[in-house]
C-alpha cells in the first residue's frame, strides 16, 4: 500500500506540474477571435439555444466548472475576463458539460446518480475496510469495499464525461469559427493536460481497490 501511495503521489504531483505549466503557457497566448472566456461560453451556449444557462466568474485559478443544479457555467476570473487560448478552451469545455446536460448524455447522468454514494465511499470506504479487518468483521469489510467500489466507478465514469466535453468544446469552436487551427492545437494541449488529472485519479483509485480486494481475499482465505 505504501508503494501505491508513493507512486500515486509522484504521478499526481507530476501531472499537476505539467497542467499548470501548459495552462500558464497558453493563457499568455491571445486567441485569434479576441473573445474572452465569458464571450466564448456565451457564444456556444446561445448557438445551441441554451440562453437560460448563465455564465459567472468565480475566484481562484482553475476553479472552472459547470453546476448542473443551478445550470450555471462558472469560470475562474482570469478565464472569464481574458481573451486567451487557454481561457477559451476551458470555457468551451465547461460549456461542453452544459451541452451534455441539455442532451441527457448518459455517462453524465450515471455520474450524477453516483455522487452521494461515491462521496461516502471515497471518504469512509477505506476506514470501514480497515476497521472491519481489525475486528475480523468481514461483513463490514464487504460494505467498505462496495462503498469504495462506487467511488472508483464514479472516477471511471468521469473519464468519458470529461473527454466528451473536450470533444464537444473543440467541435463547437471550430464550427462557430471561434478558433483557428492554431488555437485548437493549443486548446488540445490544455484540455489533454487537464484530462490527465482524471486519468491519474481513476488509475490510483483502481489500484487501491485492487489492493483492498487482494488483502480482503487473502484474509478471508486464512
Amino acid at each position: 500500500m505504501i508503494l501505491i501511495f508513493v507512486v500515486t503521489l509522484i504521478a499526481t504531483l507530476g501531472i499537476q506540474f505539467y497542467l499548470r505549466r501548459t495552462y500558464t503557457q497558453w493563457k499568455a497566448v491571445a486567441n485569434t477571435s479576441s473573445l474572452t472566456g465569458f464571450e466564448t461560453a456565451r457564444a456556444i451556449l446561445d448557438a445551441n439555444g441554451l440562453h437560460d444557462v448563465k455564465v459567472e466568474a468565480v475566484p481562484g485559478q482553475l476553479s472552472d466548472h459547470y453546476d448542473p443544479r443551478s445550470r450555471v457555467v462558472r469560470l475562474s476570473e482570469e478565464n472569464y475576463h481574458r481573451a486567451s487560448v487557454a481561457g477559451a478552451a476551458v470555457a468551451a469545455h465547461e460549456v461542453g458539460h452544459a451541452l451534455q446536460h441539455a442532451k441527457a448524455y448518459t455517462p453524465l447522468q450515471i455520474r450524477a446518480s453516483l455522487v452521494p454514494v461515491a462521496n461516502i465511499g471515497a471518504n469512509f470506504g477505506p476506514w470501514i475496510i480497515i476497521a472491519g479487518a481489525m475486528f475480523g468483521a468481514f461483513g463490514l469489510v464487504q460494505v467498505g469495499l462496495l462503498l469504495f467500489a462506487a467511488a472508483v466507478l464514479f472516477q471511471l465514469v468521469t473519464l468519458p464525461v470529461e473527454f466528451d466535453a473536450s470533444r464537444r468544446a473543440k467541435l463547437e469552436m471550430q464550427n462557430l469559427g471561434l478558433a483557428t487551427s492554431g488555437d485548437i492545437a493549443g486548446s488540445s494541449k490544455v484540455l489533454n493536460a487537464a484530462a490527465l488529472t482524471y486519468v491519474a485519479a481513476a488509475a490510483s483509485s483502481v489500484a487501491y481497490l485492487l489492493y483492498y480486494l487482494s488483502a480482503f481475499m487473502g484474509g478471508s482465505d486464512e
